[in-house]
């Protein structure tokens, strides 16, 4: 049987890649793949430094949809669709999703021909499940004050506004694919919430020591 693809989502600061490892260490050996969105591929590290480094030369709206089309094609093909098609479940730090919030709603760009784009890189793949962790655009900015921020993440506040208000309405349209959890609570409460959201939607999740067979740093 195919495995299932799970994708997290949310405005950058949300803690949606803590969420990912803490739900990698409770499922199944062997059968888990954790990567991520954009840069898992050797092709794609390249694309995620042209598009987030600030020092990159301007992108625009357009260009930024397609190099993420470009990351997500070679993703889906060399790295989530052979682990699904072994029975392996695949755990992704953002997905289709992202694309919609951040250059839909984010930069404007007409949701139905990002939709297209979608899926065309992705041959129509759909992640089974989308767990939106939601934060305060306020809180997200906050916790991410001492970092370095890349060329998205610096974008203003506004912008991250927009993105949030985006995945709103993308998880209210699809509730049969989207979960949402309260990523101001604490790690652990976050935690139980993704679980319970993942269960309803799917049913019971594997469980046993943790074989990572893909782990993206990105």
């Amino acid at each position: 049987m195919r495995g299932r693809l799970i994708a997290f989502e949310g405005i950058d600061g949300c803690g949606k890649t803590t969420q990912v490892e803490l739900l990698v260490e409770t499922m199944g050996a062997g059968t888990i793949l954790r990567t991520a969105e954009p840069g898992a591929t050797a092709m794609g590290s390249q694309l995620r430094q042209l598009l987030l480094d600030p020092a990159s030369p301007p992108i625009s709206s357009k260009a930024e949809a397609l190099i993420l089309a470009a990351d997500r094609a070679e993703h889906v093909s060399s790295v989530v669709m052979p682990a699904l098609e072994e029975g392996r479940w695949v755990v992704s730090d953002r997905y289709s999703g992202s694309t919609l919030a951040y250059q839909g709603y984010g930069r404007g760009i007409a949701l139905d021909e990002l939709q297209s784009l979608v899926h065309f890189a992705t041959g129509g793949l759909a992640a089974d499940v989308n767990v939106l962790v939601e934060i305060p655009v306020e809180l997200a900015r906050t916790r991410m004050a001492t970092t370095r921020p890349d060329r998205l993440e610096s974008l203003d506040e506004h912008f991250h506004e927009r993105v949030a208000n985006g995945y709103r309405e993308i998880a209210s349209s699809d509730p049969a694919h989207w979960g949402v959890v309260d990523g101001s609570l604490s790690v652990a409460e976050v935690r139980d919430q993704v679980r319970s959201a993942i269960e309803a939607l799917i049913g019971p999740l594997p469980s046993g020591p943790v074989g990572t067979v893909h782990r993206s740093e990105a």
